[in-house]
C-alpha cells in the first residue's frame, strides 16, 4: 500500500485531528451509511399490515425488499465514479434530498406498484451515503488512519441491526407502517443538514475526473483491472454473500427449528450484533500490531471456522441451539474485523479512483449476497444445514480471496 505524507488530512495539523470535530464527521458519514439498513430492517414486522393495506399478497410486499436492494446496487455503481467527477458533496447531499422525497413517496404510495417503484429510487438515493462515505473517508485521511476510522464506522454501523428492529417495532406499536417511511423521509433531510453543515469537500476540483459520467465510469473498469483492487472486492463480495445468507435463514432457525419466540430470536441476533461491533472496535486496536492483509486472512479463517463447524455438527451428530448461537456468533464476531479490514486495503489501494473503488467494493458486495440469499430457502429451512453451507462456501471463497489479496501485496 501507498503511504500519504503526514500533510494530508487527518495527519496530526489536520483540523480532523480534533476529537469534536473527527466525532461529528464521523457520527454523520455513519449515518449516510447506515440509513440504507435502516430502511430496510425497519419496516419488514410491518409486511403484513403492508400488504393488506395495499390489496397485495406476501410476494408482492416482499418485491419492496427486492426493489430497494436493486436500487442500492446500481446507485452504488453509478454515484461512487461520479462523485470522482463532481465531487462528494453535490452527490450525498442530492442523494440524501432524494433519499427523503422518494421515502415520503413511499410513506404516501397508494398502490403497491407505486410503493416498489419508489423503493427503487429509495435505494439508488440511499447507495449515495454507503458508497461516497468511504470515499470521504479514503480522501480526509491517510493510511495509517484508515483502519482506526473504518473499525469506528464499521463499529457505529454494527448497531443498525440491533436498533432498527427495535426502533420500527416500537413504532409500530404506536402508528400504521406509513409512519416508518415518514421517519426515513425525516432522517434523509437530517443526513443532508449534517452533510452541509459538517462535511467538506474532500475532493477537490484538480483531483477529479473529466469528461462527464462516461469516463467516470471507465474508471470502475480501469480499477477493477487491477488485481490489487480486485482480490479485495472479491473477498467482500464473498463475505457479502455469507452475511446475506445468515440473514435470510437465522429467523427460520431460531423461530421455526428451535420455537423461539420473536423476542428472543431478536435477543441472539442483537447478541450476534454485538459481537460484530466488538470485532469492529478491536479492529483498530489490532493494526498496531498486524497488517490489515494479516487480519483479513485471520478473520476470514476464524468466519469460516465457525461455518464449517456449524455444518459438521449439522451433517453428523446435529447441533443444539447454543451451538449453533455459539457457531454463528464466532463467524458474526469474525466479521467484526473482516469488513473493515478488506475496505481499507482496498481504498487504500484505489486511492486514484476512491469511489469506483468503493462502487466496486459495495457493487459486489450486494450483488452476490442479493444472488446467496434465495439459495438458502432453496435447500430447505428444516435445519441449520443450508445456511451453513452457503456461509461456509462463500467464506471459504473469501477466504482464499485473503489470501490472494496478501499475495498482491506490494505490486
Amino acid at each position: 500500500m501507498t503511504t500519504r505524507s503526514a500533510a494530508v488530512p487527518g495527519a496530526a495539523s489536520s483540523p480532523y485531528a480534533i476529537a469534536p470535530k473527527r466525532l461529528r464527521l464521523l457520527l454523520v458519514l455513519a449515518g449516510l451509511s447506515g440509513v440504507s439498513p435502516l430502511a430496510t430492517d425497519m419496516y419488514v414486522a410491518a409486511l403484513p399490515d403492508l400488504a393488506r393495506s395495499l390489496g397485495t399478497d406476501a410476494s408482492g410486499a416482499q418485491l419492496s425488499l427486492t426493489s430497494f436492494l436493486v436500487g442500492i446496487i446500481a446507485g452504488q455503481l453509478a454515484l461512487g465514479p461520479l462523485s470522482d467527477a463532481v465531487g462528494r458533496r453535490p452527490v450525498l447531499i442530492g442523494g440524501s434530498v432524494l433519499f427523503a422525497g422518494f421515502s415520503l413517496v413511499c410513506a404516501l404510495a397508494p398502490t403497491v406498484a407505486v410503493l416498489n417503484s419508489a423503493r427503487v429510487g429509495q435505494g439508488v438515493a440511499g447507495a449515495a451515503g454507503i458508497v461516497v462515505s468511504r470515499a470521504v473517508v479514503t480522501d480526509l485521511f491517510d493510511d495509517r488512519e484508515l483502519p482506526t476510522v473504518f473499525s469506528r464506522l464499521g463499529a457505529i454501523g454494527a448497531m443498525a441491526p440491533v436498533l432498527a428492529p427495535l426502533a420500527g417495532g416500537a413504532l409500530l406499536l404506536l402508528v400504521p407502517w406509513r409512519y416508518v417511511f415518514a421517519v426515513l423521509a425525516l432522517m434523509g433531510v437530517l443526513l443532508a443538514a449534517g452533510v452541509w453543515r459538517w462535511i467538506p469537500e474532500s475532493h477537490p476540483p484538480d483531483a477529479r475526473l473529466t469528461g462527464g459520467l462516461a469516463p467516470s465510469l471507465r474508471a470502475i473498469g480501469r480499477t477493477a483491472g487491477q488485481p490489487i483492487v480486485l482480490a479485495p472486492v472479491v473477498a467482500l463480495a464473498c463475505g457479502g454473500a455469507a452475511v446475506f445468507a445468515y440473514i435470510a435463514g437465522t429467523t427460520f432457525v431460531f423461530q421455526d427449528i428451535y420455537h423461539l419466540s420473536p423476542a428472543l430470536s431478536s435477543l441472539v441476533y442483537g447478541v450476534n450484533a454485538l459481537g460484530n461491533m466488538s470485532g469492529s472496535l478491536a479492529y483498530g486496536h489490532l493494526t498496531r500490531h498486524r497488517s490489515p492483509e494479516d487480519l483479513l486472512i485471520i478473520s476470514g479463517a476464524l468466519a469460516t471456522a465457525g461455518a464449517v463447524a456449524l455444518l459438521l455438527l449439522q451433517t453428523t451428530t446435529g447441533s443444539n441451539m447454543p451451538l449453533t448461537w455459539l457457531c454463528l456468533l464466532i463467524t458474526i464476531s469474525a466479521f467484526g474485523l473482516f469488513f473493515p479490514a478488506v475496505i481499507t486495503i482496498a481504498q487504500s489501494r484505489g486511492r486514484a479512483a476512491p469511489g469506483a473503488t468503493s462502487a466496486l467494493l459495495g457493487g459486489g458486495q450486494f450483488l452476490l449476497g442479493a444472488a446467496a440469499s434465495p439459495v438458502v430457502g432453496l435447500f430447505g429451512t428444516q435445519s441449520p444445514a443450508p445456511m451453513a453451507a452457503v456461509m461456509a462456501v462463500a467464506l471459504t471463497l473469501g477466504t482464499l480471496a485473503a489470501i490472494a489479496t496478501k499475495r498482491t501485496y506490494g505490486h
